[in-house]
């Protein structure tokens, strides 16, 4: 029987994608792991897998088209002996694009996502078992009887998956009933309100101007923070912090690890900082989820990276236990892998702090919006030199690097706050004891 292949959701908020390029062609032999397309999402162009193996009898959405949903045919997979007239055999509710937005559940996520697999895995009939002919080549390795087995793939296919799992002898009762619907995080769609586009277009009725497509990227991040400045009750805390002891010191580590091609940056230090904050002020590395918050034991910090038309928020994980040289090589293997648009949805979701630096663009201070769930952003400014009043009253000069805390007051109150902002301040400006 024909295989579906169909549109997968590559992150938990994924709705709809673009089919970016094909890399088969129809006629072409397909084995169970090879890169069939790539799907571009509103944050990255992410390799599409087989998890069957067969002939491509029929690409049904062409490479280029935008707004493809999660769970829409996008080709059909043909099983040894089959031609293209078998296609029509496939259950026409299964081609209906409706009904499989209706009845089945996002595919789980991941850096090359398997096809997707509804949610309904029909009951096998006794007198023909629907499996792919490597899942019956490995069953018949394993002496497997492929009627114990439930399939995952299309209307209940046993896949190679599967019969991997399984264990010779078992029994396993096959799938007879549709599995319970669960609902998929939706992505906020609605933008700002204010003037309607036509009322827009007509104010500047006679001036040039030019019509710029907003992608997912741009949609995705105009609905969010949108959402996140409307309801999440922000308030800021601004420090100031003496660079000059952490820049002294960040020169002499990079003169003894220039033999190694490391060259740790100031924001090196900022993430290292923030993470050993968190463990500092516990209470404080926390979520908003609903009707709770999620109190972590590790600290995983977002780092705001600028690309061609938007930003990603990938996360360092468990910072407090990496070296500032390890902190270094990952964050700029996720910066560049971010401006490329090839990191994995579990690289740039979760953290429960954020860090959205502008001082390398010469910005000395600004606020920065919250990226829900997280509690916390610190957003930093450039380091400038400036007249201070030294300890002994005397006038002196130092490099100043104002910083906000912009801080979500459902899970961080007040002190609990200016107590992180400290902690971050003291660490920076005593930079040994990060090494500690």
């Amino acid at each position: 029987m024909p295989t579906e292949i169909l549109m997968p959701a590559l992150s938990p908020t994924m709705e709809e994608g673009t089919l970016a390029k094909w890399h088969v062609k129809e006629g072409d032999k397909v084995s169970s792991g090879d890169i069939l397309a790539e799907i571009e999402t509103d944050k990255a162009t992410m390799e599409f897998e087989a998890v069957d193996e067969g002939i491509m009898g029929k690409i049904m959405i062409a490479e280029g088209t935008e707004g493809v949903k999660v769970n829409d045919v996008i080709a059909v997979l043909l099983e040894e002996g089959e031609s293209a007239g078998d296609i029509s055999k496939v259950p026409g509710e299964a081609r209906d694009a409706s009904a499989k937005k209706a009845d089945a559940p996002a595919p789980a996520p991941g850096p090359r996502a398997a096809a997707a697999a509804p949610a309904v895995a029909p009951a096998k009939d006794s007198s023909r078992v629907f499996a792919s002919p490597l899942a019956r080549r490995i069953a018949a390795e394993k002496g497997l009887d492929l009627a114990g087995v439930s399939g995952s793939g299309p209307h209940g296919r046993i896949v190679k998956a599967d019969v991997q799992t399984a264990k010779a002898g078992a029994t396993h009762a096959p799938t007879t009933a549709a599995a319970p619907k669960a609902e998929a995080p939706k992505a906020a769609t609605t933008m700002a309100t204010g003037p309607s586009t036509d009322a827009v277009i007509k104010m500047y009725d006679g001036r040039p101007y030019t019509e710029v497509k907003l992608d997912g990227m741009r949609k995705t991040i105009a609905a969010r923070l949108t959402e996140a400045k409307q309801s999440v009750p922000h308030f800021y805390l601004r420090r100031d912090i003496n660079l000059d002891a952490l820049m002294a010191f960040r020169g002499q580590l990079n003169a003894q690890l220039e033999g190694r091609g490391v060259k740790l940056s100031v924001n090196d230090f900022i993430i290292k900082a923030c993470a050993l904050a968190l463990q500092q002020v516990p209470d404080a590395n926390a979520v908003w989820a609903g009707d709770r918050t999620l109190k972590f034991a590790k600290s995983d910090v977002a780092v705001a990276v600028a690309i061609e038309g938007g930003l990603f928020t990938p996360v360092l994980r468990d910072a407090e236990m990496k070296s500032l040289s390890a902190l270094s090589a990952e964050m700029k293997d996720l910066a560049t892998r971010a401006r490329d648009r090839k990191l994995a949805p579990q690289e740039y979701q979760g953290g429960s702090f954020a860090i959205s630096n502008l001082g390398m663009f010469g910005i000395d201070n600004f606020d920065a919006i919250i990226n829900p769930p997280h509690a916390a952003i610190l957003a930093v400014g450039a380091g400038v030199k400036k007249p201070i009043v030294g300890k002994d009253g005397a006038l002196a000069v130092a490099t100043i690097m104002s910083v906000t805390l912009s801080v979500d007051h459902r899970v961080i109150d007040g002190a609990l706050g200016a107590n992180l902002l400290a902690a971050i301040k003291d660490n920076l400006e005593n930079p040994l004891t990060m090494l500690a």
